[in-house]
């Protein structure tokens, strides 16, 4: 991992976080719609932020 500074490790995290939340929103709207085009838009964006999160992760690894 290349030597962050502590502002570039705060930016990440705060970044860590927002992909996390707009996993979680985009799950919960998942679940809450019946209409199946929105169901599957709904779970494509989550699936987007989730590699967004998983790829932010590895990159402090």
């Amino acid at each position: 991992m290349p030597n962050l500074t502590t502002k570039e490790l705060a930016g990440l995290s705060d970044q860590l976080d927002f992909e996390r939340v707009l996993y979680s929103k985009y799950q919960t709207a998942v679940q809450e719609t019946t209409d199946q085009e929105l169901k599957t838009c709904f779970q494509n964006l989550a699936g987007q932020h989730q590699q967004n999160y998983t790829c932010l992760l590895k990159y402090l690894h």
